[in-house]
């Protein structure tokens, strides 16, 4: 089993945010602050260690237990690799697209990692989960009180925001009979207007404070291209002190709490506010507008058509047949 004084911690997002890249940059910063860590890969894909190892996936829990016909048949050290600055690495991996249950592989990679000894030695487990899936399997770190602290990864975007909002409602569920806790929200800009103000607001909603704004620099997918982080790749640059920055945070983070996530009607109310959606009034006025325009064209190309074959006929201004 693991140490209780090890800080169990989860990256949650909207498919596509750019959570796996955010939650390896950071966990490297950690590293670099003398930080031991132990990052667990919970998705199929098996993409959550590949900037840590340099390599697009390692072999996965579930795949070698599938090759060796039981679980119990796995040395931990053929499934945990040690990477960039000693972070040591392991993903549960799936079954093939369409067939069996992948969350089962987290539960099954989880339970085998802990009566196997993986979370000795270390100060932090980060869980890498499945785009915004917060039940069944895929909620095992936070059902099962695994992960104490969730982080979210979101942005301005206004899918991302709704990700978030349910990410909280799956936090809150487990909040009093697991013990889990909202880290806070993590926003990974998409340079969308007043995207720091939104999200800090967001947060407060949700009983919560954006830990971080981290802002967009192409220098993120150079490193990506090279199968490194940041860190590794441009150590001295802008970005990676803004992942330096929330690896801080993180590692002092106190401010966990119990989230409130709000109804769809107030967050959709908070899109508008911030100019993200348009209100009722407004989109029913512009697609009355959008209606009007469409018919004087229609009109004017009927009417272009009919001089074009010669039945109209243009005298200073007036139509004459």
């Amino acid at each position: 089993m693991s140490d209780g004084k090890i800080r169990q911690i989860a990256f949650y997002g909207k498919g596509g945010i750019g959570k796996s890249t955010t939650s390896q940059n950071t966990l490297a910063s950690m590293a670099e602050k003398g930080q031991r860590i132990l990052i667990v890969g919970c998705d199929p894909k098996a993409d959550s260690t590949r900037l840590i190892l340099h390599c697009k996936a390692q072999t996965t829990v579930l795949h070698l237990a599938a090759e060796r016909g039981a679980v119990e048949d796995i040395e931990l050290e053929e499934v945990v690799i040690t990477g960039f600055r000693d972070i040591r690495c392991v993903e549960s991996g799936g079954p093939e697209p369409g067939v069996g249950c992948a969350g089962r592989g987290i539960i099954t990679a989880i339970n085998f990692l802990e009566e196997n000894g993986a979370y000795q030695d270390v100060d932090f487990v980060s869980y890498d989960v499945l785009g915004d899936v917060v039940c069944g399997g895929f909620a095992m770190p936070i059902r099962e009180g695994k992960a104490q602290e969730i982080y979210i990864v979101t942005s301005g975007e206004m899918m991302a925001m709704f990700a978030a909002n349910n990410i909280a409602r799956g936090v809150l569920k487990y909040a009093h009979t697991g013990g889990v806790r909202l880290g806070g929200l993590i926003c990974n800009s998409r340079q969308t207007d007043r995207e720091d103000e939104l999200i800090s607001t967001l947060a407060a909603r949700l009983n919560t404070h954006m830990i971080h704004f981290v802002p967009r620099d192409n220098i993120v997918q150079h490193a990506e291209l090279r199968r490194m982080t940041v860190n590794e790749y441009a150590p001295d640059s802008k970005q990676a002190n803004e992942y330096r920055t929330l690896a801080d945070k993180i590692i002092n983070n106190t401010n966990l709490t119990v989230p409130t996530p709000i109804e769809m009607d107030e967050l959709e109310d908070l899109l508008i506010e911030f100019g993200i959606l348009e209100s009722e009034e407004n989109a029913a006025k512009m697609i009355s507008q959008a209606d009007a325009a469409k018919k004087l064209e229609d009109v004017q190309g009927e009417a272009l058509e009919a001089v074009k074959k010669g039945n109209v006929e243009i005298v200073s201004g007036s139509e004459k047949k």
